[in-house]
């Protein structure tokens, strides 16, 4: 459910463009509340998953303080799930996408949006998202957690894209850009691990605070080090692509 959203959202701000109307920014919104609660309970399920591989004998005890926080997690998604709030979402949701004021709106530069070939729309943007990813990323032994965060949302953004666009484009073009799709996955998963640590030290942080036992960390200087590495070798390899 978590992907299928973010794959949502993704296709949302790809044909922004298109579908700009009074209605984009609620349904965003609550999308992104949605995403919040799943996002929340994704969170310590790995957190829980590394912990299972501590074999101290406190390691029980941490998993034990780690599962009710989750329980407590499940519980609000659940009633997040059962809420008038969440039927009224998907209700909107749907209607914006199939008959929402964006797809009747008149004027010329909006036509011309609507009548543009997706293919060729298309192409422009995954090229132009590519070229911003790689230029950000060429900095990315320097970031801090929360820019590397940013990078690897936009790394996930892209690599939506293109598997979405896949089957509609067959030039040149595309083609590179769909080699590059082995690049930009390396670097997700590179850039998945690092962002999971650092959710999981403020999970552990929030943990202490509530008095539970909350250890952390699960990325040592050398992990941490050799995936910092990978990402950036796949960045390189992918902007090779270009040349």
């Amino acid at each position: 459910m978590r992907v299928a959203l973010t794959r949502l959202r993704t296709v949302i701000l790809f044909f922004s463009p298109m579908v700009a109307d009074s209605q984009r920014t609620p349904v965003g919104d609550g999308l992104k509340w949605l995403n919040a609660h799943l996002g929340a309970v994704r969170d310590l399920d790995v957190a829980i998953e590394r912990l299972g591989a501590d074999k101290r004998p406190k390691a029980a005890l941490y998993r034990r303080s780690w599962r009710d926080k989750r329980a407590d997690s499940h519980s609000l998604l659940a009633r997040a799930l059962q809420s008038a709030r969440y039927r009224r979402l998907i209700k909107d949701t749907s209607t914006w996408i199939e008959n929402g004021p964006w797809s009747a709106r008149r004027g010329t530069q909006a036509a011309k949006e609507r009548a543009a070939p997706i293919a060729e729309y298309g192409a422009e943007k995954l090229a132009r998202w590519q070229e911003k990813l790689l230029k950000k990323s060429s900095k990315l032994l320097k970031m801090d957690a929360e820019k590397r965060h940013r990078l690897r949302l936009l790394n996930k953004k892209l690599s939506y894209s293109i598997e979405a666009f896949e089957e509609l484009h067959s030039d040149e073009g595309f083609s590179r850009l769909h080699a590059g799709l082995k690049h930009l996955r390396k670097a997700q998963r590179a850039l998945g691990q690092l962002n999971d640590d650092e959710r999981g030290r403020a999970l552990s942080a929030t943990l202490k605070r509530d008095g539970a036992h909350a250890p952390w960390r699960f990325l040592g200087p050398k992990r941490e080090k050799h995936l910092l590495q990978t990402a950036a070798t796949a960045y390189r390899k992918l902007a090779a692509l270009e040349k």
